[in-house]
């Protein structure tokens, strides 16, 4: 019996990949694009006018010209350097494109405005309202650095799903309400309020008759596991017809009604879980509950793994992280250290559950951004996350031996808790949802 939660909808009869990097997300955008017939929508927050980027938005031109319903929402600080340009070329295409929270720009970006680090971090695309993909991966391409003018030698680790089924409307209404949100005022006429009026009640019966279909689909029949499509195949598979029978549930972040759905569906299936937990994050800073869940864990003999940062992209985040390493290695709690390239990902793996999605377990990302995980209860699904885990684990990762973490200079230890102290407080300071 799975955790059960007020927010967490499981919904049985999905069809859902697994995507790893862009290497096998960006074709896949790119053929679900071009085979679309009415609308495209994308959330996301890093969108780079770079070898990928240029080939997305060259793909979401040709679909807007067309004549197809093109909507794109990017977050003025993860798209900040190209923001204007992306707007501009593709309101010149017939699309719509909207920045969330512009960053000031010139003289004023010095401003001191902790309400900044409050984002879209969500990374979700919806074709025709029936194929729906969610992940951590950004548009920009694989091997990109913080340095421009330095390529990384191997491809940047993160994972996506590719889904259609009754789980797609949920990511149709987040998207379409977030989008509602950040247009700017203006006052409605009587036929357009009317138009509005009748879309949403076309909306919400479609929800309703696809709630009542997974149900049926649940009690009747058994859940079957759908083997995962390979990378070759995945552009063609996701398009395709095919039967379905996975069970999954979309989880939100926001400052509304979901702010801590996403923290309680880890709480509940970590504290639920009997053989094994396995967490790859990019930015790992749990919170003191988070913290306390996974050592009870391991206290009861669950085998708990973390794979974490090895190559340094931010120094802060990297020390502040490192802060909390000596807790968890005395309960016998496993750390490896993602060394071949920058670690991106955030995914879980939980006893025969996996989760997907943009949500780190730091306080950024559980108590300021909006985000979007996706939880799949499917046994193929979470063997085949599990084994690109272990791979990255065994081939290209250092595990932290507590002997030897111990013994690590005085001045990194007090780097590592001045950190760690920094980005609590930041966030603390941020913490007015009334700014959201």
């Amino acid at each position: 019996m799975r955790p059960t939660h007020p927010h967490l909808r499981w919904k049985a009869g999905n069809d859902i990949s697994l995507l790893e990097n862009g290497v096998q997300l960006f074709p896949a955008l790119c053929a679900a694009f071009d085979a679309a017939t009415t609308s495209i929508h994308v959330e996301m927050y890093i969108f780079r006018l770079d070898i990928a980027g240029n080939q997305i938005l060259h793909h979401l031109i040709l679909a807007a010209k067309r004549g197809l319903k093109v909507r794109v929402l990017i977050d003025g600080f993860g798209s900040a350097t190209e923001d204007e340009e992306i707007v501009r070329l593709l309101t010149d295409a017939g699309a719509h494109c909207r920045i969330y929270r512009p960053e000031p720009k010139r003289f004023a970006l010095k401003s001191f405005d902790l309400m900044r680090l409050r984002r879209l971090h969500r990374k979700i695309v919806v074709v025709d309202g029936l194929i729906g993909f969610v992940g951590g991966i950004n548009i920009e391409d694989d091997y990109s650095t913080a340095d421009p003018d330095v390529r990384a030698t191997d491809p940047r680790y993160d994972f996506a799903v590719c889904a259609t089924g009754p789980i797609v409307p949920d990511l149709v209404e987040a998207l379409d309400l977030l989008w509602l949100r950040t247009r700017s005022w203006r006052p409605l006429h009587l036929k357009q309020l009317r138009t509005r009026l009748r879309y949403f009640k076309r909306y919400r019966a479609s929800s309703r008759l696809a709630s009542q279909a997974s149900k049926t689909s649940e009690t009747s029949q058994a859940s079957s596991t759908v083997p995962p499509a390979s990378s070759s195949d995945i552009s063609a598979e996701v398009l395709a017809n095919t039967p379905a029978s996975i069970r999954a549930a979309v989880i939100l972040r926001d400052n509304l009604r979901y702010r801590r759905t996403i923290e309680s569906a880890y709480l509940l299936h970590i504290a639920s879980a009997k053989n094994e937990i396995l967490i790859a994050n990019a930015y790992f800073l749990p919170g003191g509950k988070l913290r306390r869940a996974l050592i009870d864990a391991a206290r009861r003999g669950v085998k708990v793994r973390l794979l974490l940062q090895g190559k340094i992209e931010y120094q802060m985040q990297y020390h502040a992280t490192r802060w909390i390493y000596d807790l968890f290695l005395r309960e016998d709690i496993e750390i490896y250290e993602y060394l071949p390239s920058f670690l991106h990902a955030k995914v879980a793996v939980i006893d025969g559950v996996s989760i997907v999605g943009s949500s780190n377990l730091d306080p950024f990302s559980l108590l300021l951004a909006r985000e979007a995980n996706v939880l799949i209860d499917n046994a193929g699904f979470t063997a085949q996350l599990r084994q690109s885990l272990e791979t990255a684990m065994t081939r290209g990762s250092r595990i932290v031996e507590l002997t030897l973490y111990g013994r690590r200079p005085l001045l990194g230890r007090i780097a590592d808790g001045l950190c760690y102290l920094l980005l609590r407080i930041g966030v603390t300071l941020s913490g007015k949802s009334s700014h959201y």
